[in-house]
């Protein structure tokens, strides 16, 4: 359904009318390829609940959460640590070609519901989506400091660096 790394279709006609609850947790090959997709060392573990509800004629709404430890580089020490992940998820899905925006201004701009393919939605593709988007972009193992070097003025100086020129160094 995706070309994302992890797929889990769900058909929206098993949906029962109180919902279904849905625990994902992808096998060791699978946190490889989310690792992968999310520009991150390794996914150490992952575990998302989610909870889909019918919604209107044909709708239905996830919601739930993904917790998951990725292992990155500090952004400081460039040392490999763990960092604990947790997004909550909160998405509505429509069938395909049904959803018309209202005239809204750009001050109410809405987010636009997921579309419900070929009578499925991919919860896994949801989950991947999801880590993707949790991932510190700019990542600092606890406790790294960053402290910039000590700055030689007279070396940084442009007139400083003609003059070694102009010396011989």
């Amino acid at each position: 359904m995706t070309d994302l790394p992890y797929s889990h279709p769900f058909s929206v006609t098993d949906l029962p009318p109180g919902g279904f609850d849905l625990e994902l947790n992808p096998d060791a090959a699978t946190c490889a390829a989310l690792a992968r997709h999310a520009g991150v060392l390794a996914v150490e573990q992952l575990v998302a609940r989610l909870h889909l509800a019918p919604e209107g004629a044909a709708g239905v709404h996830v919601t739930g959460r993904l917790t998951a430890t990725v292992r990155q580089t500090c952004g400081v020490t460039l040392e490999p640590f763990d960092a604990p992940l947790s997004e909550g998820i909160d998405v509505h899905f429509v069938p395909a070609g049904t959803f018309r925006p209202a005239d809204t201004d750009e001050e109410n701009e809405i987010d636009p519901p997921d579309e419900i393919q070929d009578g499925h939605i991919d919860a896994g593709a949801l989950v991947s989506e999801f880590l993707a988007l949790g991932v510190d972009p700019y990542p600092r193992k606890p406790g790294a400091v960053f402290e910039p070097p000590a700055e030689d003025v007279a070396a940084a100086s442009p007139f400083a660096a003609l003059a070694r020129l102009k010396d011989g160094e």
